[in-house]
């Protein structure tokens, strides 16, 4: 387990990033999306003792149209989900499905290998494997008795 120098501003900032993607969620209205059509896709994080995981939502998209890549223990995905007839847009009568470009980036714990790290695509599901490094690793250690 790495030991992380407490922050009390980075659990404010993460706290009021939280709230607004509540309230956003919410009211069904994000100033981002109506304004730059981008959107925000369904995103798990999971971790075990030897990876985390995040499995995307990206449906109707294909690899080509998602770029992950990691800088300064950053991981970052990012894309774009085209409209699919853009000449027949004025028949519809109501369009949900979101399209546009979307950004998510997730701060990855120093645990994390880097260079091992593993996408794959299928279904409209993103899952990225993140190992972490093997002396992050949880270990047994055995307790010796002795006699009294």
């Amino acid at each position: 387990m790495a030991i992380i120098k407490y922050s009390p501003i980075r659990e404010m900032m993460g706290l009021s990033d939280r709230l607004n993607r509540m309230f956003e969620e919410m009211s069904g209205f994000n100033p981002d999306t109506e304004l730059t059509g981008s959107w925000s896709p369904a995103v798990d994080v999971s971790e075990s003792e030897t990876a985390i995981e995040i499995k995307a939502d990206l449906p109707g998209m294909t690899e080509k149209d998602i770029d992950v890549t990691v800088e300064n223990n950053t991981l970052t995905i990012k894309g774009e989900r085209k409209f699919e007839n853009e000449d027949k847009r004025e028949n519809y009568h109501r369009i949900e499905r979101q399209y546009g470009s979307f950004y998510r980036s997730f701060q990855l714990p120093n645990t994390v290998d880097v260079t091992k790290i593993n996408a794959d695509f299928k279904n409209g599901i993103l899952e990225l494997a993140l190992p972490k490094r093997e002396e992050t690793k949880p270990k047994k250690i055995s307790i010796n008795v002795k006699p009294k």
